[in-house]
């Protein structure tokens, strides 16, 4: 009986310290991929720092210094700097 109560207490420890915050941080990232908008200054995951120019489904195009234009994925983009 102690062994079940020891195994259920181990269970939730683990849910609460690192299943559900990794859940939550996903949701999050997922939110802020679907509310992306032309015009956004983000951030990529390799530190790129860009305007969004044009976006579609899955892909992303940022411009980028001296008028430079360059696409990536939609899954790319690490924070969005500021929102208009």
């Amino acid at each position: 009986m102690e062994a079940i109560i020891m195994l259920v207490l181990m269970f939730a420890i683990v849910y609460f310290l690192l299943i559900r915050p990794q859940q939550k941080r996903q949701k999050q990232i997922r939110e802020m991929h679907s509310n992306l908008q032309k015009g956004d200054n983000v951030i990529t995951i390799g530190g790129l720092h860009g305007t969004i120019d044009a976006i579609d489904e899955d892909k992303i195009v940022l411009l980028v210094h001296d008028s430079r234009k360059l696409t990536y994925d939609r899954s790319a983009v690490r924070e969005v700097i500021n929102q208009n």
